[in-house]
C-alpha cells in the first residue's frame, strides 16, 4: 500500500479559546503545530496544513496551505475535501488527517489506520479509543480517507451534509482502535484548562 499523504486540520474557529490559531500556542516551549508536524511527518509521504484565512501566518513552517473549498464554516469534511484534492494533484491514493490541536496523537496511527483498511476497494477508516462509560469514542479529525471518493464527498457537502460520521458510515467506514493508558491520546486543547493539563501530561 502506497503511503498516503498527511494534512493537519487547522481550519477550526478556537472559540473556546477565544478565538485565534490554536496550532500556534506555545507547549512546552513549541507550538502545538510544531508537535503535531513532528509526529505526523515520519508517517507520511508528505505534509499540508488546512487552514483559512491569511495563510502568511503559517510561513514559518514551510508547508502547503490549503483553504476549505466549501464557502462557510463547514466543518472538518470541508478540510478533508481540501486534502483530498491537494492529494489527488499529487497522484496520491489516500490522506491521514491529524487535528493541529492534538499534541499526543500515537506515533503509529497511520499503520494502524492502514491495519483496519484493509481488505477494502477504498480504505476509510477513523481513530477511536475505547471510553467505559460512552463504549468506543471516534475521533473524526483523525483518519485515512480515500482520493477516489472526493467528488462523492463534494456531493454531501454541496448537500448540506457536515457530520463526519454519517458520511463515513455510508461508505462503510472503519474504526482502528487505539489503546488509552493515563489519558486518551486523542486529547485536544480546547480551553485554557486543556492548555494546562497539556502541560502536566508533557
Amino acid at each position: 500500500m502506497k503511503q498516503p499523504l498527511g494534512v493537519i486540520l487547522a481550519g477550526g474557529q478556537a472559540t473556546r479559546m477565544g478565538g485565534g490559531d490554536k496550532g500556534l500556542l506555545a507547549l512546552g516551549g513549541q507550538s502545538l503545530l510544531t508537535r503535531v508536524i513532528a509526529r505526523l511527518a515520519p508517517q507520511v509521504a508528505g505534509l499540508a496544513l488546512n487552514a483559512n484565512g491569511d495563510p502568511a501566518r503559517f510561513e514559518r513552517f514551510g508547508l502547503p496551505v490549503l483553504a476549505d473549498s466549501i464557502d462557510g464554516f463547514a466543518g472538518p469534511l470541508a478540510g478533508v475535501l481540501a486534502g483530498l484534492d491537494w492529494a489527488a494533484a499529487q497522484g496520491a491514493e489516500s490522506i491521514v488527517t491529524a487535528a493541529a490541536d492534538t499534541p499526543f496523537f500515537p506515533a503509529d496511527l497511520v499503520p494502524q489506520l492502514q491495519l483496519a483498511g484493509e481488505g477494502m476497494t477504498h480504505p476509510l477508516v477513523l481513530a477511536a479509543t475505547p471510553d467505559p462509560a460512552r463504549g468506543t469514542v471516534r475521533h473524526p479529525t483523525f483518519g485515512l480517507w480515500p482520493v477516489a471518493l472526493r467528488d462523492d464527498l463534494r456531493e454531501a457537502l454541496g448537500g448540506g451534509l457536515r457530520k463526519v460520521v454519517l458520511w463515513t458510515q455510508a461508505h462503510e467506514g472503519r474504526e482502528a482502535v487505539f489503546p488509552v493508558s493515563g489519558f486518551d491520546p486523542f486529547f485536544n486543547v480546547n480551553t485554557p484548562e486543556d492548555l494546562a493539563r497539556a502541560e502536566g501530561l508533557l
